[in-house]
């Protein structure tokens, strides 16, 4: 069975002529790459591709402490209505068929500064009311500078909403559309993932506010096939989460080609919301706000009053089962998990537990994501198993249990995830699973986040997984 190296045959390639390849990871956090809602798509659709974030000066610290200094506290509103605020009767009602019959702190704060004609720069955690605070205002504006006319073919938009998933472009949509229509206006939805046609239509038949990602936006842009020079309201919706997927220059680009002055005279506004302050986003609001108020809700630094944390420190070969009896419960759970594989195993595993489960990642096509999300938002499956990718696109009202089987890297994305529950005032419970060698970590991260809660060592049958479970 053995030979003379000498009498072997000759490779058909010299491998040291191969190009090196870098190892395979099957990891959500890959570098240079996006799942498949925010990657550069093949050549043949330009569609959603962000660019790479290129090296810039951040804003001056002083700068980024004078904006949180200059933050104007949304305080709880008693009786006042969105009439009181500046809100016409037509919008009003509409909000009222929405569900919403009176401002949430965050609207009340924001609105008539955007009816005034101010940049306004926003923060809020998701479900504080940020579409209606930006969405309402944006349309009673529209009215102002000739809206609820005859439709007109071909106009081009006067206001423009980005955000940077299709997951929120759309949900932003299902709330500004009614209040659009109510007054005789029109919005289009334009994001990637979806054929060029339909949206092209749309814009050649006219549209008064464009809701859409900065993708799939600069691209029809530079095709000629969209016209921003009307635009005389522009939205910058969940900006930071914008930023971290690479999408600063497409925004610069986009906002750049936005009317400067409206066609009354005045300067044409800007309105930026963001869950997060940080340099990126205090740069943009630099570069584009023109002295904006800046409003945020109470407690939104901190841990939201309606939000319980626990942290439960586990052994690793126990924590599939620690999983499995904290979504036992009946109400509704979003699990992150940081791998594609691994919210697939999850899912599955809760399954077969007989627990309603699904999941939701990037290497899902667009029609299963949103047919997966409307399992749970309808309630046929009561967890929904997810990657970050789906941290800034789940926007359910009623998720009781947020529970975070990896532990997240940094304090944003804990943010982000956590905002998934305690929405709208509701209460809800985050619950992160962390093994003793990442105890260390997950306490820098609350720390940073400023966020209070227990660390608990736990395993298979304690108690108080059946008392979450229950929440």
């Amino acid at each position: 069975r053995s030979f003379n190296r000498d009498d072997r045959a000759p490779r058909s390639f010299d491998r040291n002529d191969r190009t090196d390849r870098a190892p395979r990871r099957d990891n959500d956090d890959r570098p240079r790459r996006f799942d498949r809602d925010e990657r550069a798509p093949r050549s043949f659709d330009r569609t959603d591709r962000p660019t790479e974030r290129t090296p810039f000066v951040p804003a001056d610290d002083v700068k980024l402490e004078k904006l949180q200094a200059e933050a104007t506290i949304a305080a709880d509103v008693d009786g006042v209505t969105f009439g009181d605020l500046g809100i016409g009767g037509n919008i009003s009602r509409a909000l009222a068929e929405l569900g919403a019959a009176s401002p949430f702190p965050i609207q009340a704060a924001t609105i008539p500064d955007v009816l005034a004609g101010k940049d306004v720069l926003g923060r809020g955690r998701t479900g504080s009311g940020k579409t209606i605070a930006f969405g309402a205002p944006l349309v009673e504006k529209l009215m102002e500078h000739g809206g609820g006319t005859k439709r007109k073919m071909g106009r081009a938009p006067r206001a423009l909403i980005l955000a940077p998933t299709r997951e929120l472009a759309l949900q932003i949509d299902r709330t500004v559309q009614p209040i659009a229509r109510s007054v005789g206006l029109f919005t289009t939805q334009i994001y990637g993932g979806v054929p060029y046609g339909r949206q092209e239509g749309a814009l050649e038949r006219g549209v008064d506010i464009i809701v859409g990602t900065p993708g799939r936006v600069q691209d029809l842009l530079n095709k000629g096939k969209l016209d921003l020079s009307e635009v005389v309201i522009s939205v910058l919706d969940e900006a930071d989460h914008m930023c971290d997927l690479g999408f600063l220059e497409p925004v610069q680009e986009i906002l750049r080609a936005t009317a400067e002055v409206t066609p009354q005279g005045n300067r044409a506004q800007k309105l930026l919301f963001s869950a997060t302050l940080d340099t990126q986003v205090a740069a943009l609001v630099e570069q584009f706000l023109h002295e904006p108020s800046v409003h945020e809700v109470a407690g939104e630094d901190q841990a939201s009053s309606t939000i319980d944390h626990r942290v439960l420190v586990v052994e690793q070969r126990d924590k599939d089962r620690v999983l499995e009896e904290l979504v036992a419960g009946e109400g509704k759970t979003i699990v992150f998990a940081r791998t594609r594989a691994y919210a697939e195993r999850l899912a599955e595993q809760f399954e077969d537990a007989g627990i309603r489960a699904t999941s939701l990642h990037g290497d899902l096509n667009q029609s299963r994501r949103t047919r997966n999300l409307s399992l749970l938002t309808s309630g046929r499956v009561n967890v929904l198993v997810a990657t970050d990718v789906a941290a800034r696109g789940i926007h359910v009202d009623d998720i009781s249990l947020v529970v975070q089987a990896d532990a997240p890297d940094d304090y944003k994305a804990y943010m982000h995830r956590s905002g998934r529950t305690g929405r709208a005032g509701k209460e809800g419970t985050v619950v992160t699973i962390v093994p003793r060698s990442r105890r260390r970590k997950i306490e820098g991260i609350l720390e940073h986040a400023e966020i209070e809660a227990d660390l608990v060592e736990s395993g298979p049958g304690d108690r108080i997984l059946a008392e979450l479970a229950a929440r």
